[in-house]
C-alpha cells in the first residue's frame, strides 16, 4: 500500500511537470530589427513586449503564458521567409508581423500552409490580404484607402500645376505611389512625372536634378522615411522648394534626424494618432513611465497580440481555424480602438488623416491646405 501511495504520488508529479512545460503559449512579432528600417521594428518590439507582459499579469490566455519570440527579417522578402520557417519550428501559434508589405506577403504563404495565424500591425499593400488565407488579417489600414485620401488632395489643391509621383520599387512604396497617382488621375489631376528610386543609396541628387528640371510644384512620393529624408535634404540644398507628400512610413521620430530642418512642411497620412486614443491611455502612460514614446506601429503591435488573445478566449482555443472563425465574426476592443474584420482579414472600418513634420516632430493636422 505504501508503495503504490509513492508511484501515485510520482506520477502526480510527473503529470504536474508535464502541464507545467506545456502551460505555454508560443508567439512573436516579426519585423526590422536592424537594418536602416529598424526604427519601425524597435516600435513592433517595445509593443509586442508590452502586450505579452500585461496579458501575462492577468493570468495569460486560457490559463496559460505567453512566451514571446522576435523575428528580424531585415525587410527583406528572403529573410522574411527564412524567419517565418523558423517560426514553424519553434511551435509559434500566432505571428503578429511583418512590417514591410514586401515581407508580409511571401511570409503569409508559410504561415498558410502551416497554419499559423498572421496579424500584420503594419503591411498595408492590398496584395497582402487579397490572396485568399484565411488565417491573415491586419489592424491597420490599406494603401488604396489612404491612396485616395492622398490623390484626391493633390487633385484639389495642386489642380494645373506640376505633381510628380515616385517611388523605391518595394511592394509597399510601388503600390502606394501607384494607389495615389490612380487616385489622383481619377479626381482630374495630371501627373506630370513619374520616376523611381533605388532603396539604400546615399546620392539622389539624379533624380533631384529631374525633378527641378520639371519644374514640380510638389512631388508623392511612396517610401520609406530613410530614403525620402535623403530626398528632401537633397531638394532643399539644391533649393528647390515643391511640396513633399508622402504615406504612413513616415510617422517615425528618426525621419527628422536624417532631415533637420529640411523636413519642416512635408506631409503624410495616417490613422488618426492612436496614443490619443481613450482606450491606450494607461498603456500610453505606462511607456512614457519607463520613458518611451509609443510612436507609429507600437500600439498597433500591442493591439494585434491584445486583439488575438482575445479571439483565442472566445473561440475556447489556440486552433488556427478556430481563432480565424473567431476572428472573422467577432468585434474586438483594443488600444487602437474596438475592430472587426471582413471576409479578407481586412478592417472593416479604416481612416486616414493628415500629418505636418514641424520642428521636429509630426502633429495631426486634420485636412490641411498647403501653405503656398
Amino acid at each position: 500500500m505504501k508503495r503504490y501511495m509513492v508511484t501515485a504520488a510520482a506520477a502526480a508529479l510527473l503529470g504536474l511537470t508535464a502541464a507545467s512545460a506545456h502551460a505555454e503559449i508560443k508567439i512573436a512579432t516579426a519585423g526590422p530589427m536592424t537594418g536602416q528600417y529598424a526604427s519601425f521594428g524597435e516600435q513592433m518590439q517595445k509593443g509586442a513586449m508590452a502586450a505579452v507582459r500585461d496579458i501575462n499579469a492577468a493570468g495569460g490566455v486560457l490559463g496559460q503564458q505567453l512566451v514571446l519570440s522576435v523575428g528580424d527579417d531585415r525587410c527583406d522578402p528572403k529573410e522574411a521567409v527564412a524567419v517565418a520557417n523558423k517560426f514553424v519550428n519553434d511551435g509559434i501559434k500566432f505571428v503578429a508581423g511583418h512590417f514591410c508589405s514586401g515581407s508580409s506577403i511571401p511570409a503569409s504563404a508559410v504561415y498558410n500552409e502551416e497554419g499559423i495565424v498572421q496579424m500584420s500591425p503594419a503591411s498595408t499593400n492590398p496584395k497582402f490580404t487579397e490572396q485568399g488565407f484565411a488565417n491573415v488579417f491586419r489592424n491597420c489600414g490599406r494603401d488604396d484607402q489612404q491612396g485616395d485620401v492622398a490623390g484626391a488632395w493633390l487633385a484639389k489643391h495642386y489642380k494645373g500645376k506640376t505633381v510628380a509621383f515616385a517611388h523605391d520599387k518595394q511592394a509597399y512604396s510601388k503600390g502606394l505611389a501607384d494607389l495615389t497617382k490612380a487616385a489622383f488621375e481619377k479626381a482630374g489631376g495630371k501627373v506630370a512625372l513619374y520616376e523611381t528610386v533605388n532603396p539604400g543609396e546615399r546620392d539622389y541628387s539624379a533624380f533631384v536634378t529631374k525633378l527641378k528640371a520639371a519644374n514640380i510644384d510638389a512631388l508623392y512620393y511612396g517610401g520609406y522615411h530613410t530614403e525620402l529624408g535623403l530626398i528632401v535634404r537633397q531638394m532643399r540644398s539644391q533649393g528647390l522648394k515643391a511640396q513633399v507628400v508622402s504615406g504612413d512610413a513616415l510617422n517615425t521620430a528618426e525621419f527628422w534626424s536624417i532631415t533637420g530642418d529640411a523636413g519642416e512642411g512635408l506631409l503624410f497620412t495616417f490613422a488618426p494618432d492612436p496614443r490619443a486614443k481613450p482606450e491606450a491611455k494607461t498603456i500610453v502612460d505606462k511607456f512614457k513611465a519607463e520613458g518611451y514614446d509609443p510612436e507609429g506601429y507600437t500600439l498597433y503591435t500591442y493591439s494585434a497580440i491584445q486583439i488575438w488573445a482575445a479571439a483565442v478566449t472566445k473561440a475556447g482555443s489556440i486552433d488556427a481555424k478556430k481563432v480565424q472563425a473567431a476572428l472573422h465574426s467577432g468585434e474586438y476592443s483594443s488600444v487602437i480602438g474596438s475592430l472587426s474584420f471582413d471576409k479578407n482579414g481586412d478592417r472593416t472600418t479604416a481612416d486616414y488623416t493628415w500629418y505636418e513634420w514641424t520642428k521636429g516632430n509630426y502633429v495631426e493636422v486634420g485636412d490641411v491646405a498647403p501653405k503656398s
